[in-house]
């Protein structure tokens, strides 16, 4: 459910779950964990491309599967804090290609991406707090330094869907791409990986800088996160949106 390819120091991650908008399940966020840790210590991988489906980057957490999990092992142990980490300690240059719906993590994962390309069509939204739940991806503390406050508040708490428009504006997306989306973005990364591999590792570091803070805070969002499952407001919630699904 994530194919993967590898052309001129390009490495391409596709979700490809099209029937289920490509809701991310434990698999999947194994088999992209995978990718980022394995192209760390990868001379051959210069940069790495998170894709999704036409009219679909991912409705995010396939709750069903999620929950499936999450009862059984410690939200330390999942596969999605195993992805988060995996973020926070990726090495090499991240570019992601949006089309249509961009849903919880689909949201907060591109704040670790180096370039974010978005079709016209994309909708961007983050219904944490709307479940019951808090932001996770350490995007509480990157959100603001990214957005602001006032705009950090709006899509992660408030839950508002921001366009690409929005989110350009807001410093989330690069560039909007009348056109060929996935083109732009796999160009973008075949000109990063065509340059200087040590300069760039090394101008990327300065730039991202120390990044202890934010693995602890991937970590305290991980542990509120799990907390809140059990809470009363946040299981009603959850009724209410499986209720919702199958009506």
């Amino acid at each position: 459910m994530i194919t993967q390819s590898l052309q001129d120091g390009v490495r391409t991650l596709r979700l490809d779950r099209p029937e289920k908008k490509n809701a991310l399940t434990g698999e999947m966020y194994t088999a992209l964990a995978e990718a980022l840790e394995t192209g760390n210590t990868d001379d051959n991988v210069r940069c790495q491309v998170i894709c999704g489906q036409p009219e679909a980057f991912t409705a995010g957490n396939d709750i069903g599967d999620f929950l499936a999990y999450a009862g059984k092992v410690e939200m330390g142990k999942t596969p999605v804090v195993r992805f988060l980490r995996a973020l926070v300690g990726n090495e090499k240059p991240l570019v992601a290609s949006l089309d249509g719906v961009a849903v919880g993590v689909g949201a907060t994962l591109l704040m670790h991406c180096d370039m974010v390309f978005a079709s016209p069509r994309t909708v961007i939204k983050s219904p944490f707090v709307d479940l019951g739940l808090v932001p996770e991806a350490g995007s509480s503390l990157l959100g603001p330094q990214i957005m602001g406050y006032a705009r950090a508040f709006e899509l992660l708490v408030l839950g508002n869907a921001f366009s690409a428009e929005k989110a350009q504006q807001a410093g989330l997306v690069n560039e909007v791409v009348d056109g060929d989306v996935d083109a732009a973005a796999l160009a973008c990364a075949r000109e990063i990986a065509s340059k200087p591999p040590q300069a760039l590792a090394l101008s990327r570091k300065l730039l991202r800088g120390e990044t202890s803070v934010l693995a602890e805070r991937v970590e305290e969002e991980a542990k509120i996160f799990a907390e809140r499952l059990t809470a009363p407001e946040t299981v009603q919630a959850f009724q209410a949106f499986m209720m919702k699904k199958r009506a």
